[in-house]
């Protein structure tokens, strides 16, 4: 897709400052204005940790049903997600058929001492003593994305002209609140031929602030909707992570950056065996953080009230689950 909204941009040059730091930001500012999304290289991901973590997942999610089932919990839970507990179209109101996948998910570990704060938001992660290095991989790699999510918003905040030194999200995110999940999505041998309106993932957007995606291609991929282009392809570099912002980063910056919406394709007749794996980190801020928006000029809608953090994720966290 050669003429995609969706830009690369190298995060090794903006950290390197000068002149190729503001062309970096003039590219970030953009692409997220005009499709919420952007790819990154120079990223600082150790590049050999994807593939051992998705080889410790297809071990656990290749697990009997009756064996995961040991694990399983609802939607925001720490554990295997299974199979049509979630409808993530619902998030935007459309009723759609549950989404065709499978989920292991792990969460922050910083609990603050307050237990119905740390029961919904740094729940003890769980991990299956029948894939054991599902737990020392999937640990590595959220913490390399915490790292990483914490630059992103660094150049976000660059982005929109602030200096390092005035960065507003630095303190709001000393204690983050973020989740991270392998998404598989099977075969359609295993699940079975699609319903009407029916996909891997149903058109939405995430909630929070960034969400850093470590992607396979394929014929049931990744699509990201843009308001000049409509549905398309997401592009893809091997060497890259797909970026979005959620809806908390498009709040936060007055609409001048939408968030990112997309979807995944449901399996594909020209592919009916393709058995994808997606890793996802879902980053947010301080569950109390009090976000308030940027207004005019910059921000592109007047009169919007202060939300916090916790409190405007959670709101759409319960509106994607199934029942």
């Amino acid at each position: 897709m050669t003429d995609s909204p969706i830009l690369t941009v190298d995060l090794s040059r903006w950290r390197a400052g000068g002149a190729d730091a503001a062309a970096v930001c003039a590219a970030v500012d953009e692409s997220l204005q005009k499709a919420g999304f952007l790819l990154v290289t120079g990223h600082g991901i150790d590049p050999v940790l994807p593939a051992e973590l998705r080889a410790a997942a297809r071990a656990f999610f290749a697990l009997p049903a009756e064996v995961k089932q040991k694990y399983a919990v609802g939607v925001g839970g720490r554990g295997w997600i299974g199979p049509g507990m979630e409808a993530n179209g619902y998030a935007e109101g459309t009723e759609t058929p549950p989404d065709l996948k499978e989920t292991y998910n792990s969460g922050a570990q910083t609990p603050v001492g307050v237990p119905e704060v740390d029961d919904y938001w740094f729940a003890p992660d769980v991990w299956p003593i029948e894939a054991p290095r599902l737990k020392e991989l999937f640990t590595a790699w959220t913490a390399q994305c915490k790292t990483l999510s914490d630059d992103l918003l660094a150049l976000m905040a660059a982005s929109l002209g602030f200096a390092a030194a005035d960065n507003p999200f630095r303190d709001l995110a000393g204690n983050a609140t973020w989740t991270s999940n392998i998404n598989h999505y099977p075969a359609m041998a295993v699940v079975g031929e699609p319903e009407p309106g029916q996909y891997r993932i149903g058109p939405h957007t995430d909630f929070g602030t960034v969400t850093v995606l470590d992607r396979e291609p394929g014929s049931g991929g990744l699509q990201v909707y843009s308001e000049d282009g409509g549905w398309a392809d997401a592009p893809y570099h091997p060497a890259a992570l797909t970026v979005n912002i959620g809806d908390l980063l498009e709040y936060w910056s007055g609409g001048r950056w939408p968030a990112g919406r997309h979807r995944v394709l449901p399996p594909q007749p020209d592919a009916p065996e393709e058995d994808l794996m997606s890793l996802i980190f879902f980053y947010e801020l301080d569950h109390d953080a009090v976000v308030t928006p940027i207004g005019k000029p910059l921000g592109r809608r007047a009169g919007l009230e202060p939300v916090v953090s916790g409190e405007f994720i959670r709101e759409r966290l319960d509106a994607i689950t199934v029942g």
